[in-house]
């Protein structure tokens, strides 16, 4: 790459990860408007556990808004985040996020540890989420936290005990294709 071109990548680099981090601003912020800046019109939003799958932006807006329907204050705050850019394409990327919550669901605080999967393309206003898959370690009411994390069913969002998404469901997933490829 010329020098213009590494650049610009830098540059597309340090925008994808402030969406990355907005995106958090904005679930924070019950921010529907910002949910449809940061998605792209044709985007999916899925869970590793199936929960969500919405295709199209108004798809992910009514999936928001019932998230926000069942959350009282929430901060999302991220960790480290690996990008890809696809060297075939340069108005598309991929990426892992690492990411915490505090969440009052339902009444109950709850503490989340997440990872999104995601698919990033550049559309005439900037750079987008194409695809979102987010997967959860744990996502457990406070007050269950320090007996609750060493078992394998830290999943407690949805009034029962669920599997985590990682690492124990890794165990039997032998394609961590997507993975290496960040390597």
């Amino acid at each position: 790459m010329d020098l213009e071109e590494r650049i610009r990548r830098l540059e597309d680099r340090v925008a994808i990860k402030d969406l990355a981090v907005l995106y958090g601003f904005v679930m924070d912020e019950r921010d529907i408007a910002g949910v449809r800046k940061i998605f792209a019109p044709d985007a999916t939003l899925r869970s590793q556990d199936g929960v969500f799958n919405a295709t199209g932006i108004e798809e992910i807006v009514k999936t928001y808004e019932g998230r926000f329907a069942a959350l009282g204050p929430t901060n999302h705050f991220s960790h480290g985040h690996v990008v890809q850019f696809d060297d075939a394409d340069p108005d598309r990327a991929t990426g892992l996020l690492a990411s915490h919550a505090e969440v009052v669901r339902d009444g109950k605080p709850m503490l989340v540890a997440l990872r999104y999967k995601d698919a990033y393309k550049r559309n005439p206003s900037g750079w987008q989420f194409a695809d979102r898959l987010m997967s959860y370690m744990y996502y457990i009411p406070v007050s269950e936290y320090a007996d609750g994390l060493p078992g394998d069913l830290r999943v407690r969002a949805y009034g029962d005990q669920r599997p985590a998404d990682w690492p124990e469901a890794l165990k039997g997933d032998p394609d961590l294709s997507w993975l290496t490829k960040l390597l």
